[in-house]
């Protein structure tokens, strides 16, 4: 079983002001052979974006990009006519699919928080599509919820992959066992807050770990602690 351990200070930094991007993985001006994306997994940014600041209208294509809120206010527009507001515990994915274009904007008077994921899609230039979910906190209260999956739905978002992203949020000494789907073998663990074990390794927030070839991991919440598990095919 490879892990692939990542403390916060060994990420990556982009700081322009307006914005800090936090980079887990190589993207943008941080390149790093080691962390040229996790299977499919291809982009995890912590990123933080100051009022007024946001990210003017641009195009993707073929990329399944996934965005969790974890602080703040940010508009979402696209090409595909939409035109939300999206808050904390709210996630929202487009499948570039074909090609679209979105602008997003911190609208309020706080620094917003979110986590910015790509994944690489499983068909190419699909229809183009948006879609966004509420997962409020208290609600994931010691469960393992899951909000962005390969399965269509009606409780979490539906992406182009055979893929699942799962938010935790657990008390102290709470205790999870997590089966990987057998085709997968590839699991991406991040904690936003507290501390946790997983298959023994201690994680402290804000640092990742990579796992693959195994079939399930445990996780130990130390403390109380909010984490992400983003499942994905570890090669094509």
């Amino acid at each position: 079983m490879p892990i692939r351990h990542t403390t916060a200070a060994d990420r990556g930094l982009k700081d322009i002001g307006w914005l800090q991007s936090h980079f887990s993985l190589s993207f943008g001006p941080y390149a790093n052979p080691e962390r040229a994306g996790f299977g499919l997994l291809r982009v995890f940014n912590d990123d933080f974006v100051q009022p007024g600041g946001g990210f003017g209208l641009h195009a993707h294509a073929n990329m399944e990009i996934i965005s969790v809120m974890l602080a703040g206010r940010m508009n979402h527009k696209d090409s595909l006519g939409y035109s939300e507001e999206v808050t904390q515990d709210w996630v929202q994915i487009m499948s570039a699919g074909s090609g679209l274009r979105h602008e997003e904007h911190n609208i309020g008077d706080e620094q917003v928080n979110f986590l910015q994921i790509w994944v690489e899609p499983k068909l190419q230039n699909i229809t183009p599509r948006y879609q966004r979910r509420h997962f409020p906190r208290e609600k994931r209260r010691n469960q393992l919820t899951t909000i962005v999956s390969n399965e269509e739905g009606t409780a979490h978002c539906w992406i182009n992959q055979n893929a699942r992203l799962s938010l935790g949020f657990f008390d102290a000494g709470q205790t999870l066992h997590y089966q990987l789907n057998p085709t997968n073998k590839c699991v991406f663990l991040f904690v936003l807050e507290g501390h946790l074990t997983a298959n023994g390794d201690a994680v402290a927030p804000r640092e990742s770990l990579g796992l693959w070839e195994l079939a399930s991991v445990d996780i130990v919440c130390s403390s109380e602690c909010q984490f992400i598990l983003i499942e994905v095919p570890i090669n094509h």
